[in-house]
């Protein structure tokens, strides 16, 4: 209800309409690349309207009309793709000058406080309505921008996935020949010198090829999975990576539970561990002393086992740490980046988990793995 008093204070603040909006017009905030600093006469209006309504409309009908504006005024920011701080601070603004230019008025300090509530609700309310809407509608500009990257990123992998495979294909054509011509040799001049180092190279060769043909999410026709010991696998890459484990003078600790049989692609989680070792080898620069690498086997629950391979080299850049497993990100110059992120892909297949931790002292990749079912 309109009272005596309230009719008042309008007609007061209708007589201190021009002043208030010059006096706000000089002290707000206006950045000079907001395309709409124009306007911004017209959202004073907007403000001294709703504080006028505050005074004469029931509250049920009040807060309809306070959304309308408050949701058009944080559209028009939306659009400027300016920060919501400076609106902010010009609607406090229009606060305090109204409430500055009250305390004119010959009422009661009760009266005044009483007014002063209905106008700071309002404003409340109008700040509250803007603020939401603004908000909501950049969180949605930044989940549909973020699914268009996520989209585009899934594209180019899908491209490069079917260009690699097609690609790889061919050129291990010629590689598988001179595999077969190396392993002649070493048949028929058992002595010649460096015939296993041109076999571990081409080895090496093969390993960055597979990567690539498991980045294309394509598995060889006719492949079956089978039970197999990790302890084995795990001898055999130590065996395959002893050139470079001896040219890097490291020394390797082994702590290795009995008996663990894995069920899945043994091929696979070999390329896993080559790749996690041979990293560990390939940051223990001749900086580091001491080079050690640490393998680590713990049984959980007699359900998975927990694999860790540590390596005491530098430590890994904080923000690399959360993005190590992306594709195309890599600590090395000379690096594809593909290495983890293949690594990882192969893990989860496998129904497990590959995570690493960074520290001063020590660098640990833990592989969580199922056990295989012997029963």
């Amino acid at each position: 209800m309109v009272t005596r008093i309230s009719e008042t204070v309008v007609e007061f603040l209708q007589k201190e309409k021009i002043q208030l909006l010059n006096e706000w017009r000089e002290n707000i905030l206006v950045s000079p690349e907001d395309p709409y600093k124009d306007r911004m006469e017209e959202n004073g209006e907007v403000i001294f309207y709703l504080v006028i309504q505050s005074l004469t409309r029931e509250k049920e009908n009040l807060e309809r009309v306070i959304r309308k504006f408050a949701i058009s005024i944080a559209d028009q920011r939306v659009k400027a793709g300016m920060n919501i701080g400076e609106f902010v601070h010009n609607v406090n603004l229009g606060r305090s000058i109204i409430q500055k230019h009250l305390k004119k008025m010959d009422i009661s300090w009760q009266e005044l406080q009483v007014y002063s509530e209905q106008i700071y609700d309002c404003l409340d309310q109008f700040l509250y309505f803007s603020v939401t809407y603004y908000s909501d509608a950049k969180n949605q500009i930044i989940e549909e921008k973020t699914k268009f990257i996520d989209t585009s990123h899934k594209d180019r992998l899908t491209l490069l996935g079917q260009m690699t495979s097609s690609f790889i294909h061919e050129f291990r054509n010629p590689l598988t020949s001179v595999q077969g011509f190396i392993q002649l040799l070493k048949s028929e001049y058992p002595d010649m010198k460096y015939l296993d180092i041109i076999s571990i190279e081409l080895e090496q060769l093969n390993f960055r090829i597979s990567q690539f043909l498991l980045l294309s999410k394509k598995e060889l026709i006719g492949k079956e999975k089978t039970t197999f010991s990790l302890n084995e696998l795990v001898e055999e890459v130590l065996i395959f990576l002893y050139p470079s484990i001896l040219d890097g003078k490291v020394k390797i600790q082994k702590n290795l539970e009995e008996n663990i049989n894995l069920f899945g692609y043994a091929d696979e989680i070999r390329q896993v561990l080559i790749n996690i070792v041979f990293n560990a080898i390939d940051v223990l620069n001749p900086n580091t002393k001491h080079p050690l690498i640490e393998i680590k086997t713990y049984s959980l629950d007699h359900k998975s086992i927990k694999l860790e391979i540590a390596n005491n080299g530098p430590m890994i850049p904080e923000h690399l740490v959360q993005s190590i497993f992306e594709p195309f990100v890599t600590t090395k110059k000379l690096g594809t980046g593909l290495g983890l992120f293949v690594c990882r892909e192969i893990i989860e297949k496998h129904k497990g988990r590959l995570v690493c931790e960074t520290h001063a002292d020590l660098t640990v990749f833990t592989i969580t793995l199922p056990i295989a079912d012997t029963k």
